[in-house]
């Protein structure tokens, strides 16, 4: 299984596979030269990025990513505030402090972004290297961002992220988790519960779930007060804040239209997805380039949906978690792989079952749920105009989330029976991921971005 605390991470934006993934990689090589003993004996430090980080990665700021990884900062600790200050400071001495010790690191010399060589095993990898004051090799590895802040070392076997640990309700495919759930008389959510209390005591479980929730809604309301244009050459302004404010005038009409509700969901995504693109907190749902997906579910779930509850909540972030798990163990959510069906297609399956789940469906209901939600994202690229998480991630952000919604209602007003299964979908998601051109996968050479043409 994979556990909610490897699902859902708390970190800044704008990219999960590009920002927060990388920073994480950075810190686990100086973390390791300082284990090892070896920090002592370096003088410089050098990384090279391949593949989708060397195509997009000045416009994810992979390369701000490496910097404050390598300076001992994490996605989840550090104060998006402080990261630029931070560094702006490395980049003006050309050195990273570690350890009371200054190890020269010029960016613009030390991070390689190289388009040429493609990478063996995964399309976000990095190479770090450490050396001596003669420039002897101190210590070399590779890593690789796998898609919603998981990274692993290059020659590390695949499956990190998966508990092996023994839980009592493990499963591997929507077919196994149906049935445990038939056997037993457990909804989704409480199988997966029960699965993570294996591990951890109820009450860090439920506080790890509930800092999550929070920190989506702060993450709504930030966003609801954002002005200004979002970084990069793109220039887009926010939206959010002005579309608050109109649909805050319209709530006195006696004339709205019922569609008029999705409005709002619209706007919850869009808040998320503009705090994301500006470095903002969020959570990894499951990337962050669909961040704004389940946090504009919930909060509709939250405000709109009659007999709402936190417990309700929980149960939708706990659904969520098995149907994520289930397209990281046996497809993929890095839009690099997959394309964008792997980001926003699977955080809008997550939604619709979290939200049937919440709503008091079924199991097979909640099925239903996740597997039409992503039926109708299958085949979807990953096409950053600019190689920004702006165009068109943000608004597709919001039409994942109205998707969600309506899968939900349709799962829900059926009896759970249907021909094409969950599992099915994620084999074509993973198939039509494998089958889909490099250009349409994060690397800004296809789709929007190619025909996007800059004034």
């Amino acid at each position: 299984m994979i556990s909610v605390f490897d699902l859902f991470k708390i970190g800044i934006g704008p990219s999960s596979s590009h920002t927060v993934g990388p920073m994480r990689a950075a810190h686990s090589f100086t973390s390791g030269l300082k284990q090892a003993g070896q920090l002592a004996r370096v003088t410089r430090l050098r990384v090279t990025l391949f593949g989708s980080l060397a195509w997009t990665g000045k416009g994810h700021a992979t390369d701000k990513a490496v910097l404050l990884g390598l300076a001992g900062e994490l996605p989840d600790t550090i104060d998006p505030d402080h990261a630029d200050t931070l560094v702006a400071d490395i980049t003006a001495r050309g050195a990273i402090n570690l350890e009371g010790r200054g190890i020269a690191f010029v960016p613009a010399e030390d991070i390689i972004f190289n388009r040429d060589t493609a990478p063996p095993r995964h399309p976000n990898t990095l190479a770090f290297e450490a050396f001596d004051e003669a420039g002897a090799l101190v210590a070399a590895e590779r890593w690789c961002s796998i898609g919603g802040g998981f990274v692993t070392r290059e020659d590390e076997p695949a499956g990190l992220g998966t508990i092996t640990t023994q839980v009592p309700y493990p499963f591997a495919n929507a077919v196994a988790l149906l049935s445990i759930g038939q056997e037993t008389g457990l909804t989704i959510a409480q199988i997966v519960r029960a699965n993570e209390l294996a591990l951890r005591p109820a009450a860090e479980v439920l506080a790890h779930v509930d800092r999550i929730i929070t920190v989506m809604m702060a993450a709504i309301e930030r966003g609801l007060k954002g002005e200004g244009v979002l970084p990069g050459a793109l220039k887009v302004p926010r939206r959010a804040r002005a579309l608050h404010e109109r649909l805050e005038a319209d709530t006195s009409r006696n004339d709205l239209a019922p569609h008029e509700k999705m409005d709002w969901v619209s706007l919850f995504a869009m808040a998320v997805n503009e705090e994301n693109a500006a470095g903002g907190r969020v959570v990894t749902a499951p990337t962050n380039g669909a961040a704004g997906v389940i946090p504009a579910v919930l909060r509709y779930y939250n405000d709109m949906c009659p007999g709402a509850t936190h417990e309700g909540m929980r149960n939708f972030v706990f659904t969520a978690t098995a149907i994520g798990g289930l397209f990281k163990t046996n497809a993929s959510i890095s839009g690099a792989e997959v394309g964008c069906q792997g980001e926003v297609g699977v955080a809008a399956s997550m939604a619709a079952a979290g939200l049937a789940a919440a709503r008091g469906a079924s199991n097979a209901q909640i099925e239903n749920a996740a597997e039409i939600a992503m039926e109708h994202h299958l085949g979807m690229t990953c096409d950053p105009i600019g190689g920004l998480v702006q165009i068109p991630c943000i608004e597709r952000n919001a039409f994942g989330a109205i998707k969600a919604i309506s899968a939900a209602s349709l799962a829900r007003r059926g009896d759970g029976s249907h021909i094409v299964s969950l599992d099915q979908v994620i084999a074509t998601m993973r198939q039509t991921g494998a089958d889909m051109n490099t250009k349409y996968k994060e690397t800004s050479l296809g789709g929007l971005a190619a025909n996007f043409i800059e004034c």
